[in-house]
């Protein structure tokens, strides 16, 4: 009887002790400021960051702020559309999710963003034009506006998202406006973390289910564009990680661990959803734009854009991946795929096994 009084006294004491803090629960900022981790790592602790993350509501945001709410981050969510931010509400705990209406074009708006934060992620994105927003207003005006701002309220550090095929000399629109945000936010912000993934795939993605729907517009360049698809959880855990390193002041690239043909992809979305491969006709570049306009300037919800068109025939930039730096191990695609497409499946083939297809061997040009 005593020692079962015992245990339970101990028990209940253990259960009323605070959590005792370590040297690690201490990070030092740049301006010698301390943040100070508090509870047990997890959903309902407290990580002593503040973080602003602009494009929140996107397909890379939404699983950005999951990662930071989940370790107790108190995180900003600038949106635009009151429906558009719901779900982002139930990623951290009480009052650690904090919703702010903003204007990509109001200083105002911007600065009430991320005047409390110790770090600031812009994630902000457009894969169309629109008669409000054109590549350039978004990719480096808004970049360079959120980085001026940032700078004059004296945010610790700035992490900008570009695209690992940014360029100047792209013929891509989207690229070259990618590339000239990059160097008008390292012009205003020296500091910034500049971070260029490849296209990304995961449940909500551009790049599996759109194959799986229109594989038509795959099927461009006669599929042989080669692509390096990353996993959207893998660049939204580097994201992450960035938080609790210290400065990275240049360039991380953050490509996927293999190359892949588009032909390859399509029959993998085939195989994996137990469909035929697709027999669509391949169409011309010049039709395919031409197409693409038509349509773009007869419906009111946004389609495959001329300049989508045109990155259909871009291979993507054979840069090696800084994985090592924000300690992630991307992951194959093959991995992940039956998540994201077993939807399509018809209800008699919807539990049957994988099969994959046998990956092509690529043989590189020589110089």
């Amino acid at each position: 009887m005593l020692a079962a009084s015992s245990r339970a006294a101990s028990l209940s004491g253990a259960l009323r002790a605070p959590s005792q803090r370590t040297y690690h629960s201490l990070t030092t900022l740049p301006s010698r400021k301390p943040v100070i981790a508090q509870g047990t790592p997890g959903y309902s602790a407290v990580s002593g960051h503040r973080v602003t993350v602009f494009g929140s509501t996107g397909f890379l945001g939404r699983y950005l702020v999951s990662k930071l709410g989940k370790i107790g981050t108190q995180v900003t969510v600038p949106y635009r559309d009151e429906d558009m931010k719901r779900h982002l509400k139930l990623m951290g705990d009480l009052g650690q999710i904090v919703p702010l209406e903003w204007d990509i074009r109001s200083e105002q708006q911007i600065a009430e963003c991320l005047r409390h934060s110790d770090i600031v992620y812009n994630l902000v994105g457009r894969d169309y034009e629109t008669k409000n927003f054109s590549y350039s207003a978004v990719h480096a005006d808004g970049a360079a506006r959120i980085a001026r701002i940032a700078k004059e309220c004296g945010v610790e550090r700035l992490v900008h998202v570009s695209h690992l095929n940014a360029s100047p000399d792209s013929t891509s629109a989207f690229y070259r406006a990618k590339f000239e945000g990059e160097e008008r936010v390292k012009e205003i912000f020296p500091e910034a973390t500049i971070i260029r993934p490849s296209i990304m795939y995961g449940y909500e993605d551009k790049l599996l289910n759109n194959m799986a729907i229109w594989p038509i517009y795959w099927r461009l360049n006669q599929s042989q564009t080669q692509c390096r698809p990353v996993h959207v959880f893998d660049v939204a855990q580097a994201l992450a990680n960035l938080m609790e390193m210290s400065r990275i002041e240049r360039t991380l690239n953050l490509p996927g661990p293999s190359t892949l043909s588009y032909e390859f992809l399509l029959d993998l979305v085939a195989s994996v959803s137990l469909r035929p491969v697709s027999s669509a006709p391949v169409l011309p570049k010049g039709l395919a734009k031409w197409a693409a306009n038509l349509v773009g300037k007869s419906v009111w919800w946004p389609t495959l854009s001329p300049d989508e068109v045109e990155r259909r025939f871009i291979d993507d930039a054979k840069t090696p991946g800084d994985w090592d730096v924000v300690g992630v191990t991307p992951s194959e695609i093959e991995n992940h795929a039956i998540t994201y497409l077993r939807r399509y499946r018809s209800a008699d083939n919807f539990i049957r096994p994988v099969t994959l297809p046998p990956r092509p061997t690529i043989i590189e040009p020589q110089l």
